[in-house]
């Protein structure tokens, strides 16, 4: 699940250095536009339903939080 996490924030924003960031919210590596994406492009390869609740910066300052995102979308 997490190489294919980070190959959608790779595709989204290729030129962002995800490998290395601890908090990809504080680096500023994903603004609102990407977020909007990022969640589109996980509901379509997961098959799960992400909660507007959800949306929130915790969820995504890594790919481990986006994965337990995911999981508990399920």
């Amino acid at each position: 699940m997490e190489e294919t996490i980070l190959g959608i924030l790779q595709e989204t924003r290729p030129e962002s250095d995800f490998l290395n960031s601890k908090d990809f919210i504080c680096d500023a590596l994903l603004d609102s536009f990407d977020m909007v994406v990022l969640i589109s492009e996980i509901q379509e390869k997961f098959g799960v339903v992400i909660d507007g609740t959800d949306v929130i910066p915790e969820n995504f300052i890594s790919v481990n939080a986006i994965a337990k995102l995911i999981d508990s979308s399920r």
